[in-house]
């Protein structure tokens, strides 16, 4: 249609055809027909499916032929030599920020943390249990021996990190049904129980 649109010799007749294929073409989102940008699109699309030849009267500007073929550059995506990938780089930042610490209270208390987050990460990815030596293992190597846990140091139960876990994982289908089969349990409506005592009374002897 747009091919044919351009060897058209009267001007008007063209105009009318390309106003026609712009209306079919808006038809593949009805929706969007009276949005102005949308309209814009669907103009310039038309300039260049006709490979900028076709002479017409639109309500838009031809866009500029120049640049449409170009393809932007590539963003360079960031990479990070992680020493253990299931823990990720974010925690590999915070152990060089606890390095820079002074020795301190403060600096015992972040290296815990940082530990017990291994653990989670650790069983986020690796469902078996897994000994607080591992983890100081670890955080010793990415640390490059500059954070080390003391003997006396435990970290969190691995059962209850593995029952966390389980309980942020529950779909909310599940949830909504628990709350169903409660509710199902909750008092009788009082018509109900109103019915239930009368026909409790009418077969029960009468107390003279």
């Amino acid at each position: 249609m747009i091919d044919y649109t351009v060897t058209i010799e009267d001007r008007e007749k063209r105009n009318r055809m390309a106003k026609a294929i712009v209306n079919v073409m808006s038809l593949m989102n009805p929706g969007m027909r009276d949005n102005y940008e949308h309209k814009h699109k669907l103009w310039d699309h038309l300039f260049i499916l006709s490979d900028f030849k076709l002479d017409i009267e639109a309500p838009f500007p031809m866009p500029v032929k120049v640049g449409i073929d170009h393809k932007p550059e590539k963003i360079a995506y960031p990479t990070y030599n992680i020493t253990f990938k299931h823990y990720g780089n974010n925690i590999e930042r915070i152990i060089k920020k606890a390095i820079e610490m002074e020795e301190g209270d403060q600096k015992n208390a972040l290296v815990l943390i940082i530990a017990n987050q291994l653990k989670k990460s650790y069983l986020n990815w690796n469902r078996d249990s897994v000994t607080d030596d591992v983890i100081a293992e670890h955080l010793e190597l990415m640390s490059q021996g500059k954070l080390k846990l003391g003997a006396d140091v435990r970290l969190s139960d691995t059962r209850n990190i593995l029952a966390n876990n389980k309980r942020k994982i529950i779909p909310k289908q599940n949830q909504n049904n628990t709350r169903r089969n409660n509710n199902s349990f909750q008092r009788k409506p009082r018509n109900e129980q109103n019915n239930n005592n009368k026909s409790g009374n009418n077969g029960s002897p009468a107390i003279g």
